[in-house]
């Protein structure tokens, strides 16, 4: 339908990238998006690590794993056009034990069928020549994985999206969804927005905001805290590329790994500890709402009973550096608590289904004109264009929603 009205409600790069694809790609088409915050990409998108995955860890055939091999591609190009940052530095994947190294192969193959370019299989003398301060006894290497910085993107997405005649309306929290015979009417507090169509990119919030257009209420989110120290400047040399474990394939999270930036610094982490918070970035932001939301649900309980000795490991690292630093020198062995600082904090909105099963792919719901994003995992970020692709095609009538 010509000379629609589309709202989009959040304001993070997943958000910013959907409302950019309508803009410039839909005649006709105004966009709007709706931020509570005073700024775009202030919570995952403006507190991620930086990297550009290449689509190793995905599940061939998943959502994840094709969005993001065409989402790097899109993004490349749009960084190059743009003169945005984006390094090729290189990511190696290193068994450091021998009961990973079997892990590490089905790896290998599930990334040659991902399309992975140029990555190969290594051996412990070719990690030192890369990565002279490592360990482990064999790596994958990924020389194209990148890194760049996604705020920045975000903010050039904002901007193409005002360019284009679309709205960035900031300070916009939502606090009620109706679906009127005229349109879909937003509101925020007695401020009113009426479009004919609304895609929610929230976040954090997603369940929340999703429950105000009575979509399901699975799953939800509850939010981990990923905690990082940064190497001393003097301390950065120790790694040149992305240096990563072989992932635990029951745990959707990567564990301790060295992570250049593009700003120059060196983080090394995250772990993943509970949050109490859903913009819970440091141990004493407490959210009793939140926390109540959490003790209810029981996927939380379902979740915490299958995995509460990698908690307890989590909450260990968190609080002593020497206990966060043991795991990090078994990949880099000369780095030690001397050489890091604390650095900031990210929140990762990780769904959870009403089973305690943590939703890995990304999840889309459809309730009537309003579309949800229920679930955007790393590496939504990576995927955001092609997301952006992906959910376009979805409201208009020419794509799936999963």
């Amino acid at each position: 339908m010509a000379d629609e009205t589309i709202g989009i409600v959040g304001a993070g790069i997943v958000g910013l990238a959907t409302a950019r694809e309508i803009a410039l790609n839909r005649p006709g088409t105004r966009v709007v998006v709706l931020e509570k915050e005073r700024a775009v990409s202030l919570h995952q998108s403006g507190h991620n690590s930086g990297v550009v995955h290449a689509g190793i860890y995905y599940t061939p055939g998943s959502l994840k794993a094709g969005l993001t091999v065409r989402g790097v591609s899109l993004l490349r190009e749009y960084c190059q056009d743009r003169r945005l940052p984006y390094e090729e530095i290189g990511k190696l994947v290193v068994a450091v034990r021998a009961d990973e190294v079997g892990r590490m192969d089905a790896l290998y193959e599930r990334a040659r069928n991902n399309h992975v370019p140029d990555l190969r299989r290594i051996s412990r003398e070719e990690i030192r020549e890369i990565e002279p301060n490592a360990g482990g006894i064999a790596a994958l290497h990924s020389p194209r994985t990148a890194i760049t910085d996604y705020a920045a993107i975000a903010r050039a997405f904002a901007q193409d999206v005002v360019d284009s005649g679309g709205e960035v309306r900031l300070g916009f929290p939502v606090t009620g969804i109706s679906d009127r015979p005229e349109g879909i009417e937003v509101a925020s507090g007695e401020e009113r927005v009426r479009v004919d169509r609304l895609i929610l990119c929230t976040g954090l919030h997603s369940d929340a905001v999703a429950r105000f257009a009575r979509d399901t209420p699975e799953p939800r989110i509850v939010p981990f805290r990923g905690e990082y120290m940064l190497l001393k400047p003097e301390r950065r040399d120790l790694v040149r590329g992305l240096v990563y474990p072989v992932p635990d394939p029951r745990y959707p999270f990567l564990g301790v790994h060295f992570t250049p930036r593009v700003d120059g610094t060196v983080e090394v982490g995250p772990n993943a500890v509970l949050a109490l918070a859903r913009e819970g970035y440091t141990r004493g932001r407490i959210s009793p709402r939140d926390l109540l939301g959490l003790a209810a649900y029981p996927g939380t309980w379902r979740m915490a009973a299958r995995h509460w000795r990698t908690g307890i490991r989590e909450y260990r690292g968190s609080f002593s550096m020497a206990a966060f630093m043991r795991d990090a020198r078994l990949y880099v062995p000369g780095v030690g608590v001397r050489d890091v600082v604390r650095g900031g904090a990210g929140v990762r909105a990780q769904a959870v289904d009403r089973d305690g099963t943590l939703v890995d792919d990304f999840r889309i719901h459809r309730v009537g004109r309003v579309t949800a994003v229920r679930n955007a995992p790393s590496p939504a970020a990576t995927a955001s264009m092609a997301i952006a692709e992906h959910i376009t095609a979805a409201v208009f009538g020419t794509g799936r929603t999963t």
